[in-house]
């Protein structure tokens, strides 16, 4: 009786072996999971906000914009030159403004002084490590809301401000 189950015992192992070897050559034969690629910045005046819309290729990646007491490079720590007295820093992770072969592909500002109603001045920080950052500098403390927006994939940052258009009565 014993060698009966014997050869099953070893068959049930081979198949299992084979299994295995089959579900891990399928994992690595299916693609890993592309890194989200900031690719744009863009920023606008409107009549009552200022706008701030970072351009992504892939799934838009968790957003956050906090208030820094001043900009920093990422990778140098080195100050960033924009003028104002209040700042948000602006971080996308997991996302890279390259490809991995080490090629650029965000082509929006890198830094850019405005004179906008509230925005005066907005810069890439920092694409190192999964993580891309954004900058920006204002006279007075901004009041601000965030969306995320779809088809295409994109953050916005709307700054608010007093109605600077006029009225057409």
């Amino acid at each position: 009786m014993y060698t009966r189950h014997r050869p099953m015992a070893v068959t049930a192992s081979a198949l299992l072996l084979a299994g295995t070897a089959a579900s891990t050559s399928a994992a690595a034969a299916s693609p890993a999971p592309s890194t989200t690629l900031v690719v744009n910045a863009r920023i606008a005046g409107h009549c009552s906000y200022d706008r701030v819309v970072i351009d992504v290729k892939g799934k838009l990646p968790p957003t956050t914009v906090t208030r820094v007491k001043g900009l920093r490079y990422d990778s140098s720590g080195k100050k960033v030159p924009l003028a104002g007295k209040h700042f948000l820093q602006i971080k996308l992770s997991p996302a890279a403004g390259h490809t991995d072969a080490g090629r650029n592909v965000y082509k929006g500002p890198r830094l850019i002084k405005l004179n906008l109603p509230k925005l005066k001045g907005f810069a890439l920080t920092g694409d190192f490590e999964g993580v891309v950052t954004f900058g920006a500098a204002f006279n007075s403390k901004p009041t601000y809301t965030t969306k995320q927006l779809h088809r295409p994939e994109r953050f916005v940052l709307d700054i608010a401000h007093h109605n600077t258009c006029r009225s057409s009565h």
